[in-house]
């Protein structure tokens, strides 16, 4: 039995970032999936060791990078913070780069789809001092990638359902979503298999992009 379990429901980005953590130090590990709409009564946060509960995944990847090698947080103690601050922003991106999954009606879906220059243009002008590529500090792979990995994910399956057209406007960050989307560390499923997962959810939840999710078939082509 693996020493360490992550759980949570299978598309949920969040714990996808302590997966792609584990997979970058070659560590093995659990993937307890559960059901988001029927969770069971055990369930509290995820679970990592035999002993203890962690929640929250920027706590369970900080944990894991001082106790697993190799590390993946830059040495210099300025580098580590500036990539800190960086994964502190990450639900802020999050919450407009995919707000458009969440809107109602059209009117709703066009408003969140004009707020997501606004992360862009900030993330694109960090990349731009961070080096030269092709993840956030150069040629190493770092927290602040397995952090945004699952979120630009999610932009290229949201671009993928209705174009919006938006991130070929910051060709830094394009090249940092293509790197990610090409490692192999930041998919817990065939991509073609995960990304029918995300549109089920979708079509689950209702909202007004879903309409424009074409049948399974035909996506997968």
């Amino acid at each position: 039995m693996a020493k360490y379990m992550l759980v949570s429901f299978k598309t949920c980005p969040w714990v996808q970032r302590s997966a792609i953590v584990f997979r970058e130090k070659n560590t093995e590990f659990e993937f307890r999936h559960i059901e988001p709409d029927n969770r069971p009564d055990w369930f509290l946060a995820i679970s990592i060791d035999d002993k203890i509960s962690l929640f929250e995944s920027n706590a369970i990847n900080e944990y894991l990078d001082e106790t697993i090698a190799p590390r993946l947080h830059p040495a210099d103690p300025i580098e580590r913070a500036i990539n800190r601050a960086w994964t502190d922003y990450v639900p802020t991106f999050a919450g407009i780069v995919t707000a458009t999954a969440y809107a109602d009606t059209e009117a709703e879906y066009n408003k969140a789809a004009a707020e997501i220059p606004v992360p862009f243009d900030r993330v694109e002008k960090a990349l731009e001092k961070q080096g030269s590529g092709p993840f956030f500090n150069g040629a190493k792979y770092s927290l602040v990638d397995a952090a945004y990995a699952p979120f630009l994910q999610r932009y290229y399956f949201l671009d993928r359902v209705k174009k919006l057209g938006q991130i070929e406007k910051f060709p830094r960050l394009k090249a940092w979503m293509e790197a990610l989307l090409q490692r192999d560390s930041t998919h817990s499923f065939p991509p073609a298999e995960f990304e029918a997962m995300y549109r089920e959810g979708l079509r689950r939840r209702n909202k007004w992009v879903s309409r424009f999710i074409e049948p399974a078939r035909a996506a997968a082509e």
